[in-house]
């Protein structure tokens, strides 16, 4: 597929450009050694400190926060749920860990490649900072970062797709969004963007998942990035 009206790749990042569960596990492990369930812990701080209380912030239900405060406000009742003992310090680096999490293997590749046709950047739930952390450890080429914080809001509102575009200059339809996730993806079509899914099997652990169906929609399925590149003639 090319599709000669997108000039943007915008991308979702936790899960689809990074390992997050991997990179918490280790960090989580690595504060506090001992035989505690880390991936069960990263799960669940996963479930109850980002994707619930984001929900609950595009519903209406709960005013916008920083997503570093929405990870904050059930750390401790985890810890203490897995039995992991950390004191002050141990929290604020284990929240880091947000910011340090590692690419999948075909990201950088892709990446590269996608960035001589396109304009790329993250669009995430992700902070400013975090994205900015990430991006200068790992060495990801976005051209720019976009958070949805800039919106005030999270994905999967229409606020935080059609915001994107505005920001680079483009109509809905010239911008697709790469993801991992299908609510992501239907939430980026009815805004009018172009949708890619890309798979990530394994991030919710090795052999946990196959990989949920994208929407019947979605104008592209690829199997990595380097597969997107493929498929986008870049």
């Amino acid at each position: 597929m090319q599709d000669e009206r997108v000039a943007a790749l915008v991308f979702d990042v936790f899960g689809t450009v990074v390992d997050w569960r991997s990179g918490v596990v280790e960090a989580a492990r690595s504060l506090a050694p001992g035989d505690a369930d880390f991936g069960a812990f990263a799960d669940d701080w996963r479930r109850e400190g980002y994707l619930a209380p984001i929900g609950e912030v595009v519903s209406g239900r709960r005013p916008f926060e920083p997503v570093e405060s929405l990870l904050a406000e059930p750390l401790d009742r985890l810890l203490g749920r897995h039995l992991i003992e950390l004191g002050p310090s141990g929290r604020r680096v284990l929240l880091g860990a947000w910011a340090r999490l590692d690419p999948w293997p075909d990201v950088a590749d892709g990446l590269d490649r996608l960035r001589r046709r396109y304009t790329i950047a993250p669009l995430s739930n992700a902070s400013f900072a975090q994205l900015t952390g990430m991006a200068r450890r790992a060495g990801l080429g976005w051209d720019c970062i976009i958070s949805t914080e800039l919106f005030g809001t999270y994905k999967p509102d229409a606020a935080a797709y059609l915001g994107a575009a505005r920001l680079l200059g483009l109509d809905p339809g010239e911008v697709m969004l790469v993801a991992a996730h299908p609510a992501d993806l239907l939430g980026a079509a009815a805004a009018g963007l172009a949708t890619a899914y890309v798979p990530r099997p394994d991030e919710w652990g090795p052999g946990t998942r196959t990989g949920e169906p994208p929407p019947a929609d979605t104008d592209l399925v690829a199997a990595d990035f380097v597969a997107l590149a493929d498929a986008l003639g870049a």
